[in-house]
Order: C-alpha cells, then structure tokens, then sequence
C-alpha cells in the first residue's frame, strides 16, 4: 500500500493543474507570483496530492468549494517545496475543518491542582494532534491576501501539524549548554527566551508576542516570520533564519522581498 501511494503521489506531482485552479491560485494566493518557475512547477504538483488525500469539511453551513480547497492547499504545500521524499506529505493530517468565519470553541483551563475551569474563546484556527486542522475561512483569506505582514493563519496552524508530524518542539530547550551551539533545539530556545525578554521590556519585536505563549506558538509564529518576511527575519535573527532554512530545506529571502 505504501509503494502504491509513493507512486500516485510521483504521478500526480507531473499532472497539470486545471485551469480553473491555476486561476484560483493566482487570484487567492498572492504569494506564488513571487516563486520561481521550478518552485511553483512543483507547488502544483503538491496540491495536487494534497487535494486528492487530504478531507475537507465544511462547518457551521459552509460549503466547501475548489477556491477553499486551492486555496487552503496551496499555502499548507508551501512550507512542503523544499521536500523531496513523497513518502512523507502531512502524514499526521487526517482532515480540515473550515467555519465561514471566526468560531467560538469550547475549552477547559486548569486553575490548579483540584479545579478545571470551562468556557468559550473566539478563534481563528487550530490544530490537533489526533489529526484534524481547523481554520476560518475569512481569516484563510485575509492571511493569503497580505503576503509581508507576518501573520497567516494557514502557514501557522500547519507549522503546528509538522511539529506534531516530526516533533520540531521536542528537541527545544528554554535554556542550553553552549556546547550544542548553532544546533536547532539550542538555538530556538534561546531566541524564544530573547522574546519573552523583549516583552518583558516592552520592547518592539518583529516576531509576533503570541510566540511568546509557548515553545509550539513561537515555532508557528516563527514560521510564519521565515515565509512572509525572510529578509526582516534573516537580518534581526540570523542564527533562527539559518535553523528554519534547515528544517524546512528553503531559502525564501532569495525570492520574497520583505
């Protein structure tokens, strides 16, 4: 079964998108004007995998159309370009959930020990770690939309999925010997430290405060910094840009102007 779908996954990355979707692409998705020719060559060819594996669903009355599903697709394949093992393509995922608009969703926080409380928080999108991603369509569309601001609520929830996929937090430390210098989980840690101490000045910082929430919210707020403003991101933060140009095996500083 898993040589079958190494090879339907090869197939489907030489089949041309419809025409109808390469029109969606560009009008939805900003952000594939500025991919060189072989990287959007090869951004096609992932939604193509990802639209004929992936579930959509449509929540709260939404029907869920080829512009949700392009569009969804295409920036959750873009963290995917610098891959080249097929056998590996958001294996963790097994559907997305698309609310019209901001939802409200019910969760339980603890107070201490012996108490948990309940209630309601408005969201924009999250990801679980038994497999489903949720996202508001009009906060899909307003991330896609402004390709330099940082925020993308597509890049970031599927920065959650991969570090669910490959355990990108598990190998962070919020303090390290120097020893392991310049190695992922050292480096990552020391600049969310960086951040929380920045907030704790007041000062101004180009990555997002919410990374300040834990270690998996600083990876996808990170994320988000590494596509949208890599040359702002490389500059102030040479040593994390290096980190995610490695994990993520690409260099948009090349391509994007920030």
């Amino acid at each position: 079964m898993f040589g079958f779908k190494k090879w339907r996954r090869k197939r489907l990355m030489k089949k041309p998108l419809p025409d109808e979707w390469k029109q969606i692409l560009h009008q939805q998705v900003p952000y594939v004007q500025h991919l060189p020719p072989e990287l959007e060559q090869k951004l096609n060819g992932l939604i193509n995998i990802f639209v004929k594996e992936k579930s959509f669903e449509g929540c709260a009355g939404l029907e869920i159309t080829d512009e949700i599903r392009i569009t969804v697709a295409a920036q959750a394949c873009i963290l995917l370009l610098g891959i080249e093992d097929l056998s590996s393509f958001y294996e963790g995922l097994r559907s997305v959930l698309i609310y019209p608009e901001t939802y409200v969703a019910r969760v339980k926080s603890n107070r201490n020990s012996f108490f948990v409380e309940e209630g309601y928080q408005r969201r924009h999108g999250e990801a679980w770690s038994r497999g489903h991603v949720v996202l508001a369509w009009n906060e899909v569309q307003n991330g896609a939309s402004d390709i330099h601001d940082g925020r993308n609520l597509v890049f970031h929830e599927f920065a959650h999925q991969l570090d669910y996929d490959y355990g990108a937090t598990n190998e962070i430390e919020s303090t390290g010997d120097e020893s392991t210098f310049l190695s992922w989980g050292w480096v990552v840690g020391k600049e969310y430290n960086k951040l929380l101490e920045a907030i704790r000045k007041n000062q101004h910082t180009l990555i997002d405060e919410y990374g300040a929430t834990n270690l998996a919210e600083f990876f996808a707020v990170v994320t988000e910094s590494f596509f949208e403003q890599p040359r702002a991101l490389k500059k102030k933060h040479p040593e994390l840009y290096r980190q995610l140009q490695q994990f993520y095996q690409q260099d948009p500083a090349t391509y994007l102007n920030s």
